[in-house]
C-alpha cells in the first residue's frame, strides 16, 4: 500500500479506503493519550478546527454502533472541515503515534548492509555491522531479543573481548524521524576455547574456519541413540552437512546428527563437511558400529503353549502399568478465515480438558491456531515428552486423510488447501515415538474425506515397531464427523458419547470400544458417522494408570516448569484511585489461551453518586473487540463455560487468542464518577501491566520451522507442489489469483430435516454440492491485517436425554 508523502497537501477526504480503515483502528486501539480523543483536543487546541462537545460526544457513541468507529467519524469531521494530510501529520507527530505516522509515511530507510550470524570464541574480537541509506539522519539501536543494548547506538556493534553470555540473537533498528525500520536477525555463538580445546590459545583471523569439536567413534547395540557432535566458529557463521562414508545424509544440516534406533545398516564412517562463503573444511572421520542384532530364540512346543496359556493370561491381565507422566495437547479450531465456522470444538476442548485433569493429565488446551502456531504448540508438547510419557493429542476441527495420512487444517488454512499448509498427524506420530513415549494416544474428531484438491504423497520415515500407539477416529475414513447444535453450545458426536466414558478404569482400546458401541447405537448417525480405532497396543495401558517416578529427574522437573509456565494466571489486584474508589481486578482461565478479566468495584466514597469502571486499550495483537468487552454477564462476552465458577455482580471481558501477544499485556482501567450535587463527570485512569499470561510465556506466535523429514510427490497427473518453505518464516496468504480455486465444503456436513424427522425438505450432504454452488457460500477471502512493525523489537454437561435429532448440524470437519 503506497503511503502519503509528508508535504501532500491533498485533503484527509482523498485518502485510500485500506489506509482510512488502519488509521481508525490504530486510534480507536491506542494507548491513552494517543488515541483519536487526544487527537480531537490537540487539533482544536492547535487550531485547525473547531469542534463542538455535541460532535465528540457523537463519535463517542459510534462505539455502540455494529461496525462505528470513534476515530473514523473523527476523520470525517476533519475532512469536511478541510484538514489536509499534512495537517493530520503534524498532528500525530505531536501525539508522537509512531505506527500511524508509518502509514502515512513509509520508511524512506533501506538497509544495505545486514548483520551476519557468527560463531567464534570467547575472548576474540567481534562486530555486528548494519549499514542503512536514507534521510534526513539516521539512527542506531541494536537489540538483544527484545532488550535495548544501552550502548549499541552506531552502525556497528562491537564485543571486545566476547565471552559466552553475549551467544543469543541481534537485531537492529534504523529510524528516521518518526520512519523506522529493522535489519535481519544475526545470531552470536560463543564457544568457550579453555572448554573446547584445553589449554589452547588460538588467535583465528577474520573469516577462517576452525573446528573445535570432532565426532567420535562409537560402539553401539541395535536400538540404541546415535549422537554425532561438530563444532565449528568463524564469520560468517559455519553451516555443516553430515556424511556417510561419501553420501550426503539427509536432514543433516545441523550440529548434531541423530539416529534414535540404530541398526546394523547403521554402520560405517561418518564425518561432517563444515562451511561458509569464504572456506570448506572435513572433521575427523568417526568409526560406528552396531552389534547385538536379535537372533531367533529356539523354544519348544511346551514354551510355546505356557506362553500362550491360560496361566500367562492370568499373569498378564493381573499386571499392573505406570506412567511416568501424563500430557496431553487438545487442539480446536473454529473461526476459521476462508471456511466454514464451526462451534462444537469449543464445548468439546473444554469439556475433555476437566475430564484428562482429572486423570492427572497435563493438559494444554488451545483454541483457534493458525498453522505456525499449530507447528509450534506441537513443538512445545514434544518438549513435554519422555520416555515412559503417556502422551494424548486430541484434535477438533477440518481435516482430511489422503493416502493414509490424517491432515489437521489451521483456521489460516487457504482455500483450497493442501498438505503444505496442514500437520500431518503421522509425523507427529513419528516425533513422539523418539521420545520413548509409554502410550501414544490420538484421538482425531474430523472429517476423514479425500480431499481432491491435494495429490501430495507423503513419503515418511518408517515408524518404530512398538506396542503402544491407538488412534480413535471419530469417523471412518472417507466420511463425516458431526456435531451437535444446543442454544450457544455444540458437542461433537464423538464427544457426545467419548466423556461418557473417559474416566473408567479400562484398557484406552476397551474404553473406545466401548464408544463406538454406544455410537453404533445413535439412529441418527447409523450409515453416517461410526468410530474406527486402530492400536498397536499389546499391554493393558490405560489412561487410568497411576504416575509413578521413582526419583525426581531433571528431565521431570523441567517438564514441570514449562507446563506450569504456560499455566500462570495473573495475581488478582485491588486498584485504589485517587477519589478513594478501590477496584478488584481479577482473572480465569477459559483455555490454556483463553482467559476472563473481570472487575468490581469493592469501595466507594458515600459523597460519590455514580461510579462506572471498565478496562479497555488491550495490545492489538489480541484484537479485543470493545463492543464485547465490560459485560454484565459472561455469556454476553462468549464465555458460555465459567459462569458458575465467577465472581457475581462484575463487569467480565474475555480475551482470546493470547498466544498472539508479543510483549507484556498492558491495559488501562478506566474510572467514571460523580460527586453529589455535581453534573460534570470526574475520570481517572490507571494503566495495568500483567506481564505474559498463560500460554504466551511460550510464544508459539513466532515463525516455524517447517518439517523437513519428508519428501512430496506428486500422483499421476496430478498438480505439483512446490517445496514448503524453509527455517524461521511464518506462513503467509498465498497470491490473490489463488483465492479463486473452488473447494469443497470442508467443515461439518449438517443432516437435513429428513435426517431429523422432518419430510418438508429432502436430504441434502453440503459435501456433494457443485464447486460453482459452493463459491456462494464460502466466507469472503480475509487476509489477515499485516500490522505494522512495533518500534519495540469445572467441567460444564449438557443434558442430551431429548432427542438429538433437531440438534445436529452438518458443519462436518473434514
Amino acid at each position: 500500500m503506497a503511503g502519503v508523502q509528508a508535504g501532500a497537501p491533498s485533503p484527509i477526504g482523498r485518502l485510500g479506503e485500506p489506509l482510512l480503515r488502519k488509521l481508525s483502528d490504530l486510534l480507536d486501539r491506542a494507548v491513552p493519550g494517543r488515541g483519536w480523543r487526544a487527537l480531537a483536543d490537540l487539533a482544536v487546541s492547535h487550531g485547525r478546527v473547531r469542534l463542538s462537545r455535541m460532535e465528540l460526544e457523537q463519535c463517542s457513541l459510534q462505539v455502540l454502533e455494529p461496525d462505528g468507529s470513534p476515530s473514523r467519524s473523527l476523520l470525517q469531521l476533519l475532512a469536511e472541515r478541510g484538514c489536509s494530510v499534512l495537517d493530520l501529520r503534524e498532528l500525530l507527530q505531536a501525539l508522537e503515534h509512531k505506527e500511524a505516522l508509518q502509514c502515512l509515511s513509509p520508511p524512506s530507510i533501506r538497509i544495505v548492509v545486514e548483520p551476519e550470524s557468527q560463531a567464534a570464541f570467547s575472548g576474540q574480537a567481534v562486530k555486528l555491522n548494519c549499514l542503512a541509506i536514507g534521510h534526513p539522519a539516521l539512527h542506531y539501536q541494536w537489540f538483544k531479543q527484545e532488550k535495548e543494548i544501552s550502548h549499541g547506538n552506531s552502525p556497528e556493534l562491537v564485543f571486545d573481548p566476547i565471552n559466552p553470555d553475549d551467544s543469543g540473537f541481534y537485531i537492529c533498528r534504523v529510524n528516521s524521524g518518526f520512519s523506522f525500520s529493522f535489519s535481519q536477525w544475526a545470531q552470536l555463538t560463543v564457544c568457550d576455547l579453555q572448554t573446547a580445546c584445553p589449554g589452547s590459545s588460538l588467535d583465528l583471523p577474520e573469516k577462517t574456519l576452525y573446528i573445535c569439536t570432532h565426532p567420535q567413534s562409537q560402539n553401539l547395540i541395535v536400538g540404541e541413540t546415535l549422537v554425532l557432535q561438530c563444532g565449528a566458529v568463524g564469520t560468517p557463521a559455519p553451516k555443516y552437512q553430515w556424511f556417510k562414508n561419501e553420501s550426503p545424509l539427509a536432514n543433516g544440516d545441523k550440529k548434531a546428527y541423530v539416529i534414535s534406533y540404530v541398526d546394523v545398516e547403521h554402520q560405517g564412517a561418518y564425518w561432517c563437511r563444515v562451511y561458509n562463503d569464504q572456506e570448506v573444511q572435513a572433521s575427523k572421520k568417526a568409526e560406528v558400529t552396531v552389534g547385538g542384532k536379535s537372533i531367533a530364540v529356539e523354544c519348544t512346543e511346551e514354551d510355546l503353549t505356557s506362553i500362550g496359556g491360560p496361566a500367562g493370561l492370568m499373569e498378564q491381565s493381573t499386571e499392573r502399568h505406570f506412567a511416568v507422566d501424563k500430557v496431553a495437547l487438545l487442539m480446536g479450531n473454529m473461526s476459521y478465515c476462508r471456511h466454514p465456522k464451526l462451534k462444537a470444538p469449543l464445548m468439546d476442548v473444554y469439556e475433555l480438558t476437566n475430564l484428562l485433569r482429572q486423570l492427572d493429565f497435563k493438559v494444554v488446551s488451545l483454541l483457534d491456531l493458525t498453522e505456525p502456531e499449530m507447528r509450534n504448540a506441537v513443538d512445545e508438547f514434544l518438549l513435554l515428552l519422555d520416555k515412559g510419557v503417556y502422551g494424548l493429542l486430541y484434535y477438533a476441527g477440518h481435516g482430511y486423510e489422503n493416502y493414509g495420512n490424517s491432515f489437521m487444517v489451521p483456521i489460516d488454512a487457504p482455500n483450497p488447501y493442501r498438505a503444505a499448509n496442514c500437520l500431518c498427524v503421522q509425523n507427529i506420530l513419528k516425533r513422539m515415538q523418539a521420545k520413548e513415549t509409554g502410550l501414544n494416544v490420538f484421538l482425531l474428531d474430523m472429517c476423514r474425506k479425500r480431499n481432491e484438491y491435494d495429490n501430495t504423497i507423503l513419503i515418511l520415515d518408517a515408524l518404530k515397531v512398538t506396542a503402544n500407539i491407538v488412534f480413535g477416529y471419530a469417523t471412518c475414513q472417507g466420511a463425516e464427523a458431526f456435531e451437535i447444535q444446543q442454544s450457544e453450545l455444540a458437542n461433537g458426536i464423538f464427544m457426545k458419547f467419548l466423556k461418557e466414558r473417559l474416566l473408567e478404569d479400562k484398557k484406552i482400546t476397551v474404553l473406545l470400544d466401548g464408544v463406538a458401541e454406544d455410537m453404533g447405537k445413535c439412529h441418527l448417525t447409523k450409515g453416517k458417522q461410526a468410530l474406527e480405532i486402530r492400536s498397536s497396543l499389546s499391554e493393558k495401558r490405560a489412561l487410568t494408570d497411576p504416575i509413578q517416578q521413582t526419583e525426581t529427574s531433571a528431565e521431570a522437573l523441567a517438564r514441570n516448569l514449562q507446563w506450569a509456565k504456560a499455566h500462570e494466571l495473573p495475581e488478582s489486584m485491588c486498584l485504589e484511585f485517587t477519589c478513594g474508589v478501590q477496584i478488584q481486578l481479577g482473572f480465569a482461565a477459559e483455555f490454556s489461551n483463553v482467559m476472563i478479566v473481570y472487575t468490581r468495584i469493592v469501595k466507594k466514597p458515600p459523597e460519590i453518586t455514580v461510579c462506572k469502571a471498565y478496562v479497555t486499550d488491550f495490545p492489538l495483537d489480541l484484537d479485543v473487540d470493545p463492543k464485547e468487552s465490560n459485560k454484565g454477564t459472561p455469556e454476553e462476552t462468549g464465555s458460555y463455560l465459567l459462569s458458575k465458577d465467577l465472581p457475581q455482580h462484575c463487569l467480565y471481558t474475555r480475551i482470546t487468542s493470547l498466544q498472539k501477544l508479543k510483549e507484556d499485556l498492558t491495559f488501562t482501567v478506566c474510572l467514571h464518577y460523580e460527586y453529589t450535587g455535581i453534573d460534570d463527570v470526574v475520570d481517572e485512569r490507571k494503566l495495568v501491566n500483567i506481564g505474559k499470561p498463560l500460554i504466551a510465556k511460550l510464544r508459539i506466535h513466532q515463525g516455524f520451522r517447517k518439517d523437513s523429514c519428508f519428501q512430496r510427490c506428486c500422483a499421476p497427473y496430478g498438480p505439483c507442489l512446490s517445496q514448503a518453505p524453509v527455517a524461521g518464516a511464518a506462513k503467509h496468504c498465498p497470491p490473490s489469483s489463488q483465492h479463486l480455486l473452488p473447494h469443497p465444503y470442508m467443515g461439518f456436513c449438517q443432516l437435513s430435516p429428513a435426517q431429523t424427522g422432518n419430510t418438508k425438505q429432502p436430504l441434502k450432504c453440503h459435501c456433494g454440492v457443485t464447486p460453482d454452488r459452493l463459491m456462494a457460500w464460502q466466507s469472503p477471502w480475509m487476509h489477515p491485517c499485516s500490522s505494522y512493525p512495533s518500534n519495540v523489537p469445572v467441567e460444564t454437561t449438557d443434558d442430551m436425554s431429548e432427542e438429538l435429532g433437531s440438534h445436529l448440524s452438518g458443519s462436518l470437519r473434514f
